[in-house]
């Protein structure tokens, strides 16, 4: 019966494919489904010392749990096991009997070696656009604001245009969200229900569509996750406080892919790609709810040989890491980037060097060539970078013979040893960068304790002093959401006072100013509900 079932079931499918493929008209079918009822524990014991076990909780559990101690249940066991008849299924020497052996199925008919089994024996590279054409043309480093994810959404176009086979866009109803709406361009999302005339009005939807859209991440992780296995491309965007929605399918992809690599005859399959945006530092209207950088520290939880995160603070950087991204095999690339218009750092030559080496100083914004820094300024995201780099504008204009070195992250695992991890910075590099016993601020785009946990074995740790989200938000302005979490550039520059050690009594004038204007910014935005536009337009002044 059960044989005669999966026979109409596959005849019907084939029926269903053959109809689409000869028509051209894709429709939305009804698949069919085998519903198998049976009980749980079914041919197992019925009972065990009297308790029910067949069609019971107990059959979840371990049905006989003293075989070794008990011969009752060992005979029990004995007797479950006979029940299945060995003795006509395989021979004296334990084979399986020739007659059996011919029904298995042969060379690529069988689950293991099956090639969309195996997806990376059927991948093939992605026909990729120069990413530089993409590039925002700038005037100078921190002069010209731009939304940083419109750029990757006409080069995400591009490469849809130019796979149509092999790649797809997911996101969970977000992508025109997330600026990210030139690939409809070229493709719309994926819609073969019932449509309305209102759709006609920007809904964007086509049975031919190749994006991907539903309101519900776990099921885009999964789609994801089957289509990469089965040697094809794609890239997922989301809301970075919604991107928990699928910790737990990251974490069991994370641990395949870890496995996989141990396995000599499997092909390596395409990258799994994940833009979270929408970030915390930029909920306006959202609010608490939309604030939570916590992905992050998820993703170190993995294997070192799979995870990479990356925190592009430009237009520029972003293609450049996004590029990279698409190309690699075997990893999950982690890339926190957020839509929102932001102060713009790198030309395009300047991000890719910045983004191959993963993290540098940024000569244009540090005084101290030449010399031992007096303090080290760093960060890692957009907005905490925007505020470090104000900060230290603070501190030159109020002390003007300090040296400062400031450094920037874009690769967030450049923080780790070499030795655990990749893409590590050795001990030496490490320290030419951070210096052995200067204080080092570092103003971080997630929780500040990440940092921590990632550089701990840095001999200058001690000296490292970590700002970024504490959980301290609401409906804010983004300074006022900076100055509650202490990652806004007075707050930043107070702490440079009270670490350098010439300044702990010589700066306490200026750390009352820096005071004084940073109660002004909290008030301007509890009256105005905007930051104050010389703080909001803020630019390099070098």
């Amino acid at each position: 019966q059960m044989a005669g079932v999966l026979e109409e079931c596959i005849l019907e499918i084939k029926r269903i494919q053959h109809e689409a493929r000869s028509t051209g008209i894709p429709v939305r079918p009804h698949w069919p489904m085998i519903v198998l009822r049976s009980p749980k524990g079914w041919t197992g014991p019925k009972e065990v010392d009297g308790h029910k076990v067949e069609g019971f909780w107990r059959a979840h559990q371990v049905p006989l749990t003293n075989v070794k101690q008990n011969p009752a249940h060992l005979k029990m066991l004995e007797d479950w096991l006979r029940s299945y008849k060995p003795e006509e299924l395989f021979d004296e020497k334990g084979r399986l009997i020739p007659e059996l052996k011919l029904l298995a199925p042969k060379g690529h008919r069988r689950m293991s070696a099956n090639p969309s089994a195996n997806g990376g024996l059927l991948r093939k590279a992605l026909r990729m656009p120069d990413f530089k054409d993409y590039a925002l043309a700038l005037e100078g480093p921190g002069k010209v604001s731009a939304e940083n994810t419109p750029p990757l959404g006409q080069f995400l176009r591009d490469i849809m245009r130019s796979n149509m086979h092999n790649f797809r866009v997911f996101g969970p109803d977000e992508n025109s969200s997330n600026k990210l709406d030139s690939i409809y361009e070229v493709s719309k999302k994926t819609w073969m229900a019932e449509s309305f005339v209102e759709d006609a009005d920007g809904g964007e939807l086509s049975p031919f569509g190749r994006v991907m859209e539903m309101l519900s991440e776990h099921t885009l992780e999964g789609w994801l996750e089957g289509y990469l296995l089965t040697g094809r491309h794609g890239f997922f965007s989301t809301y970075e406080a919604f991107v928990h929605v699928i910790d737990s399918m990251f974490n069991q992809h994370a641990k395949w892919l870890a496995m996989a690599k141990a396995v000599p005859w499997r092909a390596s399959v395409s990258s799994l790609n994940l833009l979270i945006t929408s970030t915390v530092w930029r909920q306006d209207h959202n609010g608490f709810t939309h604030q939570d950088p916590g992905f992050l520290d998820l993703v170190v939880n993995k294997s070192p040989s799979v995870t990479r995160i990356y925190l592009p603070p430009d237009v520029n950087c972003l293609l450049s890491v996004a590029d990279h991204c698409l190309k690699s095999t075997d990893n999950i690339n982690v890339i926190v980037c957020d839509k929102q218009k932001h102060l713009q750092y790198l030309d395009m030559d300047s991000a890719i060097k910045h983004c191959i080496k993963g993290i540098s100083i940024w000569e244009w914004a540090s005084n101290d060539a030449g010399f031992e820094p007096d303090l080290v300024m760093a960060s890692a995201g957009d907005i905490p970078t925007k505020e470090a780099l104000a900060a230290t504008v603070l501190l030159r204009e109020n002390f003007p013979t300090l040296k400062i070195r400031f450094i920037n992250v874009v690769d967030l695992y450049k923080l780790v040893p070499s030795s655990e991890h990749p893409h590590g910075l050795s001990d030496r590099d490490f320290d030419s960068l951070f210096t052995l016993d200067k204080p080092v601020i570092f103003n971080f785009h997630g929780y500040p304790w990440l940092i921590h946990r990632l550089a701990y074995r840095r001999n200058n740790h001690k000296n490292l002093h970590v700002r970024g989200y504490k959980e301290k938000g609401s409906i804010n302005t983004p300074l006022e959401l900076a100055i509650q979490n202490e990652t806004d550039r007075f707050s930043l520059a107070i702490d440079a006072i009270d670490r350098i050690p010439s300044l702990q009594v010589a700066g306490a004038h200026v750390k009352e100013k820096l005071r004084n204007q940073q109660i002004e910014c909290q008030n301007y935005a509890y009256e105005h509900g905007i930051d104050r536009p010389e703080d909001d337009h803020w630019e390099w002044p070098y």
